[in-house]
């Protein structure tokens, strides 16, 4: 059961999502930007708000594909958590923060190496400031892969997390997002996507072909072109099997939320049904799936005075600490 109350002024599911991105207004909540230097050689960005303190929640924000230091509803998750006085970060996935990295490779969704040099260096940094996780889209894939990968492991370094509009089986996702209007969805993200993979290819032609990245048109042919061959993958189908989240719910050990709607225009309803019948082999998940909410929408209240329901329920979440 959800206390969610979605808004009659956007009605179905892809309002919602559109709205969060082209619609909603939010303050930038951080107050400086950190370079982080990679072992790789590479670098990551940091979008930092406030301090961390002994015994106070920090939160670490994973943005969705294509995330930038604006989004809103990063900033919304950020906003919610300083209202409790606790500190934060938004960790922006390589290439993300408007400049191409250099290594040879960029972020994708099952790339989880970033976000455990992030999680050990902020446990160095601040051992006594419990650290809490939300991922949302993408970054929701990569903080459940990084969670059942490590176990219980984890648990050592994390006080509680959440994943929001989790795609969970990036193969029927990517086949789903083919049908209906969807691919209009596609033709957005693709649009930042495919240039910088083809920035990629000049940088590293050994690795990446441009006449491949140039003609693809769905998220399968440009993961064949682009991200499988980048990071080691045999094609798309390798990449999906092995980068999906829901093929290890059952081994994550930190209590998290999975926070999700059955109208998610990105997820189909097949994938939600399977992630809420392997969550139940974890006691450590939750699950939290409303009827309506679009993806990364939940839109509640009126047009000029508008609330958004996920932020609050997640930290709010967050927040029960067993600390």
């Amino acid at each position: 059961m959800s206390e969610f109350k979605p808004c009659w002024w956007l009605p179905g599911p892809h309002l919602p999502t559109i709205w969060g991105k082209k619609g909603r207004r939010q303050r930038l909540m951080h107050d400086r930007l950190e370079r982080v230097a990679t072992p790789d050689g590479d670098h990551l960005t940091l979008a930092r708000m406030g301090s961390a303190r002994a015994g106070v929640p920090h939160l670490l924000v994973l943005h969705g594909l294509e995330g930038t230091v604006r989004a809103k509803y990063a900033h919304g998750l950020l906003a919610e958590a300083r209202t409790r006085g606790w500190s934060g970060d938004l960790l922006l996935f390589r290439s993300c923060d408007g400049e191409l990295n250099t290594a040879p490779r960029l972020y994708h969704s099952g790339e989880t190496s970033d976000l455990d040099f992030i999680v050990r260096r902020f446990a160095v940094q601040s051992p006594s400031s419990p650290l809490v996780i939300c991922g949302v889209s993408l970054g929701g894939n990569v903080l459940l892969k990084w969670l059942g990968d490590a176990g219980a492991a984890a648990a050592t370094l994390v006080a509680r997390a959440a994943a929001v509009s989790v795609p969970y089986d990036l193969a029927a996702g990517s086949r789903y997002l083919e049908r209906g209007i969807s691919p209009l969805y596609t033709k957005h993200f693709l649009a930042t996507l495919k240039p910088k993979a083809l920035r990629k290819a000049l940088q590293r032609p050994d690795l990446l072909r441009a006449d491949r990245i140039l003609v693809a048109r769905t998220f399968w042919e440009f993961d064949d072109a682009a991200t499988a061959p980048l990071h080691g993958f045999d094609d798309a189908a390798d990449y999906y099997a092995k980068s999906s989240s829901l093929f290890v719910l059952h081994q994550v050990r930190v209590p998290t939320l999975l926070f999700g709607a059955h109208d998610d225009p990105f997820v189909p309803k097949s994938v939600v049904h399977a992630a809420v019948e392997r969550a139940q082999e974890s006691p450590s998940l939750k699950c939290e799936f409303t009827v309506r909410g679009g993806h990364v929408g939940w839109v509640e209240g009126q047009p000029f005075f508008s609330k958004y329901y996920m932020e609050r329920r997640v930290v709010d979440y967050l927040s029960k600490l067993a600390v």
